[in-house]
């Protein structure tokens, strides 16, 4: 009795192996057309521009640049970022909100510094996005007097 249950374990396991064939089971395939997926399409992103200003560093990391510099002459033999960046976080944890206070103000005065640079770069590309839309628009405005020429010429001769 016990060979019975191990082959019919067996044949159980083997047939749930098999390919089930859709017709005959009544399920239907997905529609839709060969070679396409229906997981939708990445988008690809937009090339940063190298001259925008990069973001200011928070109050955390405006501390990290000091406590670097004193972990390392502490620690030379110690090389692992993630080392200094772990010592970092548990000592910033560690410190009073009058302790982190000059490092908001310095992250504050950078984040000032940001943003006035921020502007300066929105009004520039705001300028340089006008004047190719104005090229644009002229063109293409050209272009459809030019297109409407044609069309009209057309229609005569082919009345005429």
């Amino acid at each position: 009795m016990k060979n019975a249950k191990g082959k019919g374990a067996a044949r159980a396991s083997k047939e749930s192996l098999k390919p089930v064939d859709d017709r005959k089971v009544g399920k239907r395939k997905a529609s839709g057309k060969p070679g396409r997926s229906s997981a939708p399409k990445k988008e690809k992103k937009a090339k940063k521009d190298p001259n925008k200003p990069k973001r200011p560093p928070s109050a955390f990391f405006v501390f990290l640049e000091e406590f670097r510099k004193t972990f390392k002459a502490e620690n030379p033999n110690v090389k692992a970022v993630s080392v200094v960046g772990k010592a970092g976080g548990e000592k910033w944890k560690s410190l009073s909100s009058a302790e982190k206070a000059p490092y908001e103000a310095k992250a504050a005065k950078r984040k000032a510094e940001y943003e006035k640079l921020i502007k300066a770069y929105d009004k520039k590309q705001a300028s340089s996005a006008d004047d190719e839309e104005s090229d644009k628009s002229k063109s293409e405005v050209n272009d459809e007097d030019d297109a409407s020429g044609e069309l009209l010429t057309l229609l005569t001769h082919t009345f005429a």
